[in-house]
């Protein structure tokens, strides 16, 4: 297996505010919210006139459409075995105002890509950045080869986790492996399922006093997410939160991420 060492991440910069961003969503560990907080990102960047691109990236056990109820008809397997290109299997959420790339859940192979393939893949995803304001990858959780590779060609990585132990170290240790393969400049933490600001903000600040003393760098946090009771329910509703709740704390915590994305990622 080929190990991932020190990446130069391709700019999709050139020279113009609208060529584009590929932001990647990662989290260590599932069960933090990840997935649901690429899709209320994408949809809170559309809300406000963005043209975003949600690409599910867990090759492996992707879950994108089923949270957004998306029947798709074609998705990353359909690229994978060379049948069609990737902008060919983009489909519209008329909901949410973005775009989505579905993948394929449970199919092995996917996850399990050679590394030619997989930067085919990538570079094809960075052909469609320039088109979009934001593309939006969500990774799988954990650290494998696949997440660490797609990260390390992000412009951008948020880290998302919980105050759990577990969430925490392993969020930490993405952001160890990113910072040894010469890519930890480019993350950002948002803190979610937090009682409220004030725990949040302590869960970032723990991390971010391992992340000072033991690798040197300080990952700003750009947000922290309320937890909201409403959030399970629009997932089994299969509809996006900041339709089925606008006007809840929770929303406002996402928006506020949102804005500061536009105003200091996108500008």
């Amino acid at each position: 297996m080929t190990e991932i060492t020190k990446t130069t991440r391709p700019s999709s910069k050139s020279g113009s505010k609208n060529s584009g961003h590929l932001i990647a969503v990662a989290s260590g560990k599932g069960g933090v919210g990840k997935t649901w907080f690429s899709i209320s990102l994408s949809h809170a960047l559309a809300l406000v006139g963005k043209k975003v691109l949600l690409f599910d990236g867990d090759l492996g056990l992707a879950n994108i459409d089923v949270q957004l109820g998306l029947m798709a008809k074609r998705d990353i397997n359909d690229v994978i075995e060379g049948n069609l290109s990737l902008e060919h299997v983009i489909e519209h959420h008329q909901d949410g105002g973005f775009d989505v790339i579905a993948g394929r859940s449970g199919h092995g192979s996917l996850s399990a890509m050679p590394m030619q393939r997989l930067n085919d893949l990538l570079l094809q995803i960075r052909s469609l950045v320039p088109k979009y304001d934001a593309v939006v990858v969500d990774l799988g959780a954990g650290i494998d080869r696949t997440v660490r590779f797609i990260a390390a060609a992000a412009d951008t990585t948020i880290v998302v986790t919980t105050d759990e132990p577990t969430a925490m170290t392993d969020a930490y240790a993405f952001i160890k492996l990113s910072h040894a393969a010469g890519h930890g400049d480019n993350i950002k933490f948002v803190i979610n399922m937090a009682t409220d600001i004030k725990e949040g903000e302590g869960t970032y600040r723990t991390l971010q006093k391992a992340c000072k003393k033991f690798l040197n760098i300080t990952p700003p946090l750009i947000g922290v997410i309320r937890q909201d009771k409403r959030v399970k329910e629009a997932i089994r509703a299969q509809t996006p939160f900041l339709t089925r709740s606008p006007n809840s704390e929770t929303a406002e915590d996402v928006e506020k991420i949102a804005k500061h994305v536009t105003e200091e990622i996108l500008a």
